[in-house]
């Protein structure tokens, strides 16, 4: 079923109520209230994200169709701020600043297992796995990874081998 346009496009901000990789959608509620605007799977992925973590600050452009409100493009999304989790172990050393000043390196999720809280992906030309940590996506605002998803990784070399300190959508990671 097609959703047929009925109005002129604007610009909201508000916060992700939930999205689901897996139904190919999600919602947002705008500051300015009224009722949840959808969020589609495919406008998240022309931002270049595949999820995107509940909570976070999303600044969309909507337009009014005839089931309601509706995403049409992703402008920003910032994550949400959770300072009741402690930092990864090895992580502890590492500003936001330090983690942006590394190289984003191109990657393909092997897999990630969001029961599990973690997952791995393979840095292009390496056979070398790296971790991924649920709360480092979380912190990246991403909510979950498909397997052969393309991704851009900024890592370290921990104590226990190369780990993600940020996982970036692929398509943001090369603007």
């Amino acid at each position: 079923m097609t959703t047929q346009k009925t109005g002129g496009e604007r610009q909201l901000q508000g916060q992700v109520k939930w999205f689901d990789p897996g139904k190919g959608f999600g919602f947002v509620v705008a500051d300015e209230g009224g009722r949840d605007i959808l969020l589609h799977a495919n406008v998240l992925r022309n931002f270049g994200q595949g999820s995107v973590v509940d909570g976070s600050r999303i600044t969309i452009v909507v337009q009014d169709t005839q089931r309601g409100l509706q995403a049409t493009e992703v402008v920003e999304i910032i994550p949400p701020a959770d300072e009741t989790t402690p930092p990864l172990r090895d992580m502890e050393e590492f500003t936001p600043e330090d983690i942006a000043q590394r190289p984003i390196e191109p990657a393909r999720v092997k897999w990630f297992d969001k029961a599990k809280g973690f997952g791995f992906a393979n840095v292009f030309g390496s056979n070398a796995d790296v971790f991924i940590h649920i709360e480092v996506l979380r912190r990246s605002g991403l909510a979950d990874l498909q397997s052969g998803e393309a991704i851009g990784l900024r890592i370290v070399d921990g104590e226990r081998g190369r780990m993600a300190l940020e996982v970036i959508g692929w398509e943001a990671a090369i603007h």
